[in-house]
């Protein structure tokens, strides 16, 4: 199933691709509870490397932001916290994340959210031929080049993988 082979309805982040004139292929997969990357890579055929996770996470003030990360890493928060000059990040919860995003947890896209935030990317990231990353729903996932990251988004390149 690595090509699209249902219909996708529109979703807040495939519209703002589209709006950004951003070309992009669609992947749908069978979304499992918990399952995360390494589910929808086993999936996809595609290596959960480059399969790429939108976390969001906040500062000491509760402060929103996206950090994009391979699926097959974690993120150091410390360094994170450290790269974007603040004194600590740490995950939102989960109704946090879906209030400030718009998107239900397991389909959180970085393109077309609610609210405007900073966006970082792992710097390596950004060295891959191509990514996929979530189409705005659970179960679907996007395939773009990596460069779209950083222009249309605005995405920050840091390095906190571990």
């Amino acid at each position: 199933m690595a090509k699209k082979d249902k219909h996708v309805s529109e979703t807040p982040a495939t519209q703002w691709l589209k709006s950004h004139g951003v070309a992009f292929t669609e992947h749908v997969y069978d979304y499992v509870d918990h399952g995360g990357t390494a589910e929808s890579s086993k999936q996809l055929g595609h290596p959960e490397h480059a399969v790429i996770k939108t976390l969001v996470m906040q500062d000491e003030k509760a402060e929103p932001l996206i950090i994009l990360m391979h699926g097959d890493k974690q993120v150091s928060t410390k360094n994170l916290a450290r790269a974007i000059g603040t004194k600590s990040v740490e995950p939102c919860k989960p109704e946090v994340a879906q209030r400030h995003t718009g998107f239900q947890v397991g389909g959180t896209s970085p393109f077309g959210v609610r609210k405007a935030m900073p966006v970082y990317v792992e710097a390596t990231v950004l060295a891959l031929p191509g990514i996929l990353i979530n189409g705005g729903r659970r179960g679907y996932l996007v395939g773009i080049a990596p460069a779209v990251l950083s222009e249309p988004l605005g995405a920050k390149p840091v390095s906190c993988a571990i």
